[in-house]
């Protein structure tokens, strides 16, 4: 009797500590199993997006409040097309600016949401009219070191 108690709280351990690593892989793996989806999705247009990658965060004042959810490249405009997503919470005015933007020094990119004064706001599916391209440091380094100086 005593052995079948001894197996019985072993096995319950088990099962716990497997339920608890789902758990957290559901977590890390930043999976949304279990939440509504109180989101709406924008589209931003870049020449540029070097260095962006799909679940880099979404700002707005410096506070995360979204993620990216794809980045397409748009073969007829020659442009890449990034799609975000934001809390239905958060109301974007229609001529906010979405930026790339790089954390730190050599950081990841993320997109900064510059607020407009509009009083319309963004929709499920609307374009940010203006953006801002990531700017790449190593073609200014390239510049400033190769310049021949007969810039004057």
């Amino acid at each position: 009797m005593r052995q079948l108690k001894v197996e019985f709280y072993v096995g319950l351990f088990v099962i716990a500590g497997i339920a608890a690593l789902a758990y957290m892989a559901v977590k890390m793996g930043d999976l949304n199993l279990f939440e509504q989806d109180n989101s709406y999705q924008v589209v931003g247009r870049f020449t540029s997006v070097s260095g962006l990658k799909d679940g880099a965060s979404v700002e707005l004042s410096g506070v995360k409040l979204g993620k990216v959810t794809s980045i397409i490249y748009d073969t007829e405009r020659q442009e890449a097309v990034v799609t975000m997503q934001v809390p239905n919470t958060v109301k974007l005015s229609t001529d906010s600016i979405a930026s790339v933007r790089t954390s730190g020094i050599i950081g990841d990119k993320y997109i900064k949401v510059t607020p407009g004064g509009e009083e319309d706001f963004m929709q499920e599916g609307d374009e940010f009219e203006q953006t801002e391209s990531a700017l790449d440091i190593e073609e200014l380094i390239s510049k400033f070191v190769f310049s021949t100086g007969d810039d004057k």
